[in-house]
């Protein structure tokens, strides 16, 4: 279940040894057993993907100096230790020095199995938080900004940069809170456009009658509070990118009027009859599917033809659970520098409903709950923001079992032994489960996505 992890096992009681490493194998666990602490030792280092178990009572180094030692080296390295002499002021203080756990003998097999299979699951948790940590720190680049390992996000980044590169106006679709105004930066940052404006509009945030003196600006008496000359946000994008966000809500009148704009590439402000030359990439972005827009009469079909040169979809957060985890420790980081505190540690309870939530809000909510987290204001509960949507048992379900077929599938590198060993199933059933869910193997291969 936990590849290439060990648990550094030492006991100075050859039976004793030998029937807990027994235990131990059987469970599932590679064993490292040692007599001593100081040959222990020789196997603990900061980066060890494991943990130590460790008998309190022993010849030299006894358990309790051995605890001191792996928390002077790594403090998050869950040490576990054993005793038939334990008392509780012994236990309280081998938790204060920092154990994770403390088991009294005699125990029973499935005791001992259970503590070293939670300090693993922490152990392995605390490992890949530092490795998202890490990549977050060197990331450059668009992946400093579209952050993600899934397969889906390393081909809108590689799409982003293919049409960065042209001049053609691009069209962005996806779910709100996906980060449509995010990749339209994207876009501008990564153009040859980039020392020039970037202007984002919302389209369906200005009342129609500011529409368009806002869109194309106004000479001076063009209307009644028109004091003074106003140059509009397309002849201000003049060189740059405008981003014409929930371009669906834009009246069918004014559609008309942009799409002369974007045929022409000229404007005329309110109140002039000058042609003013415009160079000008247009960027739509909406939450709908305009193609069934315009078959209703509900927006102008040649307009949607005219946007729809290079088209980005983008994912919903449902649809890429694996990037999860690294956009979750992103917005803790925003945060906690926002706020001046300390990042928060991901827990395992914290990961499962994460990974196990359904996301309506993508990723835009899971920066509201980061930030919730972070501050302390999500209780028990991260994701109690208000009434969950009405699922049933099977879609529940699904969304479970497709959270940890993806979490087993990324860890496994996409490795079809070690998952169906890890999710107790057999090849077969994987297969089934893959091809009912949709998901590709493949897409989890050849190290991090």
């Amino acid at each position: 279940m936990f590849e290439d992890f060990k648990v550094v096992f030492v006991e100075d009681d050859a039976p004793v040894r030998k029937s807990l490493t027994q235990t131990l194998k059987l469970a599932g666990f590679e064993v490292l057993a040692c007599e001593t602490a100081e040959a222990a030792l020789r196997h603990i280092s900061p980066d060890m993907k494991g943990i130590v178990v460790s008998d309190v009572r022993l010849a030299a180094m006894d358990g309790l100096a051995l605890l001191d030692r792996v928390m002077k080296m790594h403090p998050a390295i869950p040490v576990i230790l054993v005793t038939a002499h334990g008392d509780v002021s012994m236990a309280v203080n081998a938790m204060r020095a920092g154990a994770y756990d403390f088991i009294e003998k005699p125990f029973a097999p499935e005791r001992l199995v259970e503590v070293v299979t939670r300090a693993m699951e922490k152990r392995a948790l605390y490992l890949e938080v530092e490795t998202l940590r890490r990549q977050l720190d060197h990331r450059e680049g668009i992946e400093a900004t579209l952050l993600g390992r899934s397969a889906a996000m390393e081909t809108l980044r590689r799409q982003v940069l293919k049409a960065a590169a042209t001049s053609a106006d691009v069209m962005i679709v996806g779910e709100t809170g996906t980060g449509k105004e995010l990749v339209a930066r994207c876009l501008h940052v990564h153009s040859t456009r980039r020392e020039r404006n970037f202007v984002a509009i919302n389209c369906g945030g200005l009342p129609e009658t500011l529409l368009e003196s806002e869109l194309f600006g106004h000479e001076a008496g063009a209307f009644t509070s028109a004091a003074k000359r106003r140059i509009g946000k397309i002849e201000h994008a003049h060189g740059g990118t405008l981003l014409l966000d929930e371009i669906e809500s834009m009246p069918l009148a004014f559609q008309v009027k942009l799409l002369r704009v974007l045929q022409e590439r000229s404007l005329e402000r309110l109140g002039s009859n000058e042609e003013i030359p415009v160079d000008v990439r247009v960027v739509a972005a909406t939450k709908v599917d305009l193609r069934a827009l315009s078959a209703q009469n509900k927006f102008r079909s040649d307009l949607y033809y005219r946007l729809n040169v290079a088209v980005l979809e983008l994912p919903p957060l449902r649809e890429r659970r694996e990037d999860i985890p690294v956009l979750f420790e992103h917005f803790v980081y925003q945060a906690a520098a926002r706020h001046g505190r300390e990042p928060l540690a991901l827990n395992a309870a914290t990961m499962r409903q994460l990974m196990s939530h359904d996301w309506p809000g993508n990723v835009r909510e899971l920066r509201n709950v980061a930030e919730r987290a972070l501050l302390g204001l999500g209780g028990d509960d991260l994701l109690q923001t208000g009434p969950a949507p009405a699922l049933t048992l099977a879609q529940q379900l699904e969304q479970i079992e497709r959270a940890l077929l993806e979490q087993a599938l990324r860890l496994h590198k996409g490795r079809p032994m070690p998952v169906c060993e890890a999710l107790g199933i057999g090849r077969k059933t994987l297969y089934d489960k893959l091809a009912r869910l949709g998901l590709a193997i493949d897409d989890y291969r050849g190290g991090e996505r």
